[in-house]
């Protein structure tokens, strides 16, 4: 069964394009790396998949779930950790699929909160202010969130930044339960070693699909090699991201 496919998928931001011409699938149940040199458009890709960012051009078809379905966690840096709130409310928010967003919270919300904290190593930090919370129990807490999600489809944009080696292994094991459990998971990742080690797939990209499939097969030099000379090659004051030729 096919979790998400993409169709001559092109995605980018005012017209510019970002991700051009990507066509695949990620089968339900899969475990997928998106990688690539910085600016290859694996965030861009993340923001389509997710339902935030329209297509530009081709289409993506969610053919085992709906919106509802998808639990995505954006890169940490892209929230506003200012804002005045605690962990609990970071971490309740992951029912909003169940609740809403004002709804109160039950007994069984209550319970389904701490047991997330607990699984990712956070117990007791409820009333602690986000604003407080280290780069690592800040992406736990972020991984608590995507836990009462309980979506099928889950989309990670570079979980393992800035965090500590023990944060990053205890979020692996959360990640390889989701794979367990048939969800299919998708994240973006910089650390090869990580990614051969953890993740039996892999799209590697450089603004267009340099390979898609075994991560051993994927990420050999050669491909590697071609993915940074391709996304060092492009223009991008070109209207259409056209690539320098020499």
């Amino acid at each position: 069964m096919v979790a998400l496919a993409l169709n001559d998928v092109t995605l980018g931001y005012d017209g510019h394009p970002a991700v051009h011409h990507l066509n695949g699938m990620f089968k339900s149940g899969s475990l997928t790396a998106i990688a690539g040199p910085n600016g290859s458009g694996k965030s861009t890709l993340m923001k389509g998949l997710a339902g935030i960012l329209s297509p530009l051009g081709g289409s993506i078809i969610r053919e085992s779930c709906e919106a509802k379905d998808i639990a995505y966690l954006p890169q940490a840096h892209d929230i506003d950790r200012s804002f005045p709130a605690t962990v609990s409310d970071l971490v309740q928010s992951g029912l909003w699929h169940r609740r809403g967003n004002f709804a109160r919270l039950t007994a069984e919300d209550r319970h389904d909160v701490h047991h997330a904290l607990d699984a990712v190593g956070l117990h007791g930090f409820d009333h602690r202010d986000i604003g407080t919370l280290s780069g690592g129990q800040f992406q736990r807490a972020l991984f608590a969130r995507t836990l009462l999600q309980d979506a099928k489809v889950i989309l990670l944009d570079e979980p393992f930044t800035a965090i500590d080696t023990k944060t990053t292994e205890d979020l692996l094991n959360i990640i390889a339960r989701w794979h367990r459990e048939k969800r299919t998971v998708l994240a973006v990742l910089h650390d090869f070693e990580l990614i051969r080690a953890h993740f039996p797939e892999t799209l590697l990209l450089a603004r267009e699909p340099v390979a898609w499939g075994k991560t051993g097969e994927v990420t050999s030099k050669d491909n590697l090699l071609k993915a940074r000379a391709m996304t060092e090659a492009w223009d991008e004051e070109a209207d259409d991201c056209e690539r320098v030729v020499a």
